[in-house]
């Protein structure tokens, strides 16, 4: 007959805790024997390690800080953190250890648990977890105990992969599409209707961005230039870039919220053009940065799965991108920037689904207000 050991108990109230109340996730170490790890980086105690290996005197409990510090230092790289304060709970801690020694361990507080009171003793722990008696609040005991915190966790983890799924899963981008679309359509029709995807008097006539014919009112060019492109390769790179982005963010976003940013991110590209010339400019460039913006958010927010790509992919693109911008003539590396940055604020006021609180979707809101209304009265003054 299996029985459960007082550790195993104290470990399976841990994780039921942390991850069904507190949201924590685990983290998958490979050589991690006997304790587990659990992230979430938007507590004050972004990891929270409970350790179930026996440590019998101070030398080996050295060994244990010196290794966590190094897996903490690998956490902080991949999740762009400058700092990750660490719990570490130790549930089989040897008598011979001597925690007075290790009070100066930078970022990382200890606890000693015989039992779930040793954590209500621990002013930081009740600081950052006040319900922290929750942990220990079960009628059941022994087996039974065990089954239900463990139906517990399995039933949470099967609600996290499903709401991962839904975030992550690839929809078709109809939206993406019909954009591009629209480029090529009002692209065939400048040589139908006019001279030429090149040709001024063409492009002024279908709504490209012209200074003075927007301070004159003409306020609708600050988005329809976003639907026009000067010449084939122009259409083709941007049209090509729209459909490799786009389609991620609109299936990250959904319909309308990849709508919002886009259109939002194509306004204050143009408002931040305007600012610095007089020339006429058209082209996707602005609401196309705006969506990397908007893919460095979402990245940012979902960086313990996009860590690595968001280092590798992301923002060496953006930095790519604008760096060709400042040494190519001829591109409006004013609307890539005032583009990017609206794709960033827009995405938070928009919200991620599942991730971005009320507050910090108010906060983008007005961020984002103030980041248009000081684009449009340094432009258009």
């Amino acid at each position: 007959m299996n029985t459960v050991t007082s550790i195993d108990e104290n470990v399976v109230k841990l994780l039921h805790y942390f991850i069904t109340v507190q949201g924590y996730n685990p983290i998958v170490l490979h050589g991690a024997e006997n304790e587990i790890w659990l992230e979430n980086m938007d507590s004050d105690y972004k990891i929270v390690r409970i350790v179930s290996n026996y440590i019998h005197n101070n030398e080996q409990f050295k060994f244990d800080v010196f290794r966590t510090r190094q897996i903490v230092k690998r956490i902080k790289k991949q999740t762009f953190s400058f700092k990750v304060n660490t719990l570490s709970i130790f549930i089989n801690l040897g008598d011979n250890v001597d925690l007075s020694k290790f009070d100066d361990i930078n970022n990382i507080d200890v606890v000693n648990l015989k039992s779930i009171d040793d954590l209500k003793s621990n002013s930081n722990v009740i600081k950052t977890f006040p319900d922290i008696e929750k942990a220990d609040n079960f009628k059941e005991n022994g087996m039974e105990l065990f089954l239900k915190l463990t139906s517990d966790i399995n039933k949470k983890n099967e609600l996290d992969n499903s709401i991962a799924s839904d975030i992550f899963k690839r929809k078709t981008p109809y939206v993406t599409f019909a954009i591009i679309l629209i480029n090529f359509v009002v692209f065939l029709l400048m040589y139908l209707f006019g001279n030429g995807s090149r040709d001024f008097y063409t492009l002024i006539k279908f709504g490209a961005l012209y200074k003075p014919l927007v301070v004159d009112g003409e306020i609708f060019r600050l988005i329809t230039t976003a639907f026009l492109h000067i010449g084939v390769p122009h259409l083709l790179v941007n049209s090509y870039s729209l459909y490799v982005i786009g389609s991620q963010m609109e299936s990250f976003l959904g319909k309308a919220k990849f709508i919002i940013v886009y259109l939002v991110s194509a306004l204050c590209g143009s408002l931040m053009s305007i600012i610095f010339f007089d020339s006429v400019s058209a082209g996707a460039s602005g609401a196309i940065f705006g969506l990397l913006g908007s893919m460095l958010y979402f990245g940012y927010n979902y960086r313990v799965f996009l860590g690595n790509v968001l280092k590798s992919q992301i923002i060496p693109l953006i930095i790519l991108n604008l760096g060709l911008g400042f040494l190519t003539y001829g591109i409006d590396n004013a609307a890539h920037i005032g583009g990017l940055l609206a794709g960033i604020i827009a995405t938070q006021a928009v919200g991620l689904k599942h991730k971005t609180s009320t507050f910090e979707r108010v906060n983008g809101i007005i961020i984002l207000i103030i980041y248009i209304v000081f684009l449009g009265y340094m432009g258009l003054r």
